[in-house]
């Protein structure tokens, strides 16, 4: 009877991991096939400067003798694409990384970069985060291995002076999430948003979990509009790449929901009320976008719930 009973938990653990097993390849092969025909293209945006497009995040390079430099870096199964692409603009492996944010369709890379030997930069929290289990409006994700880590963290910005300019990383504080930064290329006049800034394809995500705030949302765009002209190039964290006046029409948007949201509230109007109120139906075109215009104004309206910032304020 303790024969049979072993020989039949062994047979059931056996046909369970051959499930498990099965599942797992099958994720992968998943995994795998979701990326597979993904191509990166890449745009020129001046001498030693290009903007890299594919699946996630908009990736920024920059390039010449004193390295490579590269702005966020998709998901992991990209990076040999990513690198192939940065090869095909004439520039050597990536020595630099900087994270706009923590997730992962910027930052899904940031192990095999940093493997080759990147030197990753990013804000304290954005490590702070990737060092445990994020939850977030995308889901869990699991903690980041060492070599994904930043190695490299600040607390309001740095600036680094590569290949003959001025890049200069600013945080913007409760915005997209508590992370977020912005960097800019003084000469070549090119600003990359991260996710503080989605172009023409949703609405914004503000990820509340992780110290998002339509209010910081709202001052990046205020910041970084003082600090661009009307020749400068803006690549936003998804979407195609954007002049002032796409960021402008973005700021307007920002101040014409959150004002309606907020009056509403003053008013003691409930979430499922405003909601009804369509204020973002204006920009709610696209049946395709990651946030949609419901979603979006549950996000301004808990976002309203919360405490101000100081550095929130716009300026």
């Amino acid at each position: 009877m303790y024969r049979t009973l072993k020989t039949s938990f062994s047979l059931a653990l056996l046909a369970t991991t051959s499930l498990a097993m099965s599942a797992c390849s099958e994720s992968i092969a998943q995994e795998t096939d979701r990326f597979a025909a993904v191509e990166i293209k890449a745009e020129p945006l001046g001498e030693g400067i290009a903007v890299l497009f594919g699946a996630g995040g908009n990736i920024g390079v920059s390039y010449g003798p004193d390295g490579t430099v590269l702005i966020d870096d998709q998901f992991a199964p990209l990076t040999p694409k990513i690198e192939a692409a940065i090869a095909e603009l004439g520039a050597e492996p990536v020595k630099y990384l900087i994270n706009t944010h923590w997730h992962g369709d910027h930052s899904g890379g940031n192990e095999n970069f940093g493997k080759a030997g990147a030197l990753i930069m990013a804000h304290d929290h954005v490590r702070e985060r990737m060092l445990g289990i994020q939850k977030s409006g995308r889901g869990n994700d699991p903690a980041s291995p060492a070599e994904a880590l930043p190695t490299v963290t600040y607390h309001d910005g740095l600036k680094l002076h590569l290949n003959g300019d001025e890049v200069q990383v600013r945080h913007m504080k409760h915005g997209h999430t508590d992370g977020d930064s912005i960097i800019f290329w003084k000469k070549a006049n090119v600003l990359h948003m991260g996710d503080l800034f989605f172009n023409k394809m949703s609405l914004p995500f503000i990820d509340l979990g992780s110290g998002g705030n339509v209010r910081g949302v709202l001052a990046a765009a205020e910041q970084a509009l003082a600090m661009v002209d009307d020749e400068t190039r803006i690549i936003p964290g998804h979407g195609p790449m954007a002049t002032r006046a796409d960021l402008t029409a973005y700021r307007d948007m920002l101040k014409t929901v959150i004002g309606a949201v907020e009056k509403a509230q003053g008013e003691g109007k409930s979430l499922e009320k405003v909601q009804a109120m369509k204020p973002a139906a204006q920009w709610d075109n696209n049946p395709d976008a990651f946030v949609g215009g419901d979603a979006f104004v549950e996000a301004v309206y808990k976002s309203l719930q919360k405490p101000v910032h100081a550095e929130e304020q716009p300026h």
